[in-house]
């Protein structure tokens, strides 16, 4: 089927793919516009897991301070060039960092960086106040599991849904960067203070 410029245009401005890929995917969809944002999107995925072992060495800092300094970020996000460091679309990715973590309070990037410890914790808290609750014995383990993952939703700033736009998540918002940027790109760490707040 031939493919219309318009509907290559309508692709390119709601994904942001090139040309040529938004071409493939239309053609690979039938000029389905919703299986072709899927298409791109699942490519885009695997794209992204094949950059994900690439070294990201350069990058910046950014600031943030929210509720008349009441609220301060700063958050490091790198890249592998000093060429995309220096794009206002990966310093924009970065702002977007610091407002999540402004916003959503997150404790860890990944949940893989969360302490065992924190982890057993939680687990034992939440069989406890199921035990508590009088909830059966057989749904127990269901229960506690259910609620480590909203832990980890909560807790790990990758996994939290991003607040611009409740359809993804800031994963899978960093993943479209590393998409539309070629390279890799990691969230390497933050700290995020309140006026007030105990020191640990």
């Amino acid at each position: 089927m031939t493919i219309s410029i318009d509907l290559i245009k309508e692709l390119r401005e709601s994904t942001g793919a090139g040309v040529l890929a938004c071409r493939e995917a239309l053609e690979e969809s039938d000029g389905n516009l919703e299986k072709a944002v899927a298409f791109l999107h699942e490519r885009g995925l695997v794209a992204a897991a094949k950059k994900a072992d690439r070294e990201t060495h350069d990058g910046v800092l950014d600031l943030y301070n929210h509720g008349d300094g009441r609220v301060g970020v700063i958050v490091e996000v790198n890249c592998e060039t000093d060429f995309v460091a220096r794009t206002e679309e990966f310093k924009h990715f970065a702002h977007e960092m610091a407002l999540q973590i402004a916003a959503n309070s997150p404790r860890w990037i990944r949940a893989e960086d969360i302490p065992q410890e924190v982890i057993e914790e939680e687990r034992q808290n939440t069989r406890a106040w199921a035990l508590e609750s009088g909830k059966p014995e057989n749904v127990i383990d269901r229960i506690v599991e259910g609620q480590l993952e909203k832990f980890f939703n909560d807790s790990c700033l990758l996994r939290q849904i991003y607040i611009r736009d409740d359809s993804k998540t800031v994963d899978e918002l960093l993943k479209e960067m590393i998409v539309a940027t070629g390279e890799n790109i990691t969230i390497r760490r933050f700290v995020r203070w309140t006026v007030g707040e105990e020191l640990e």
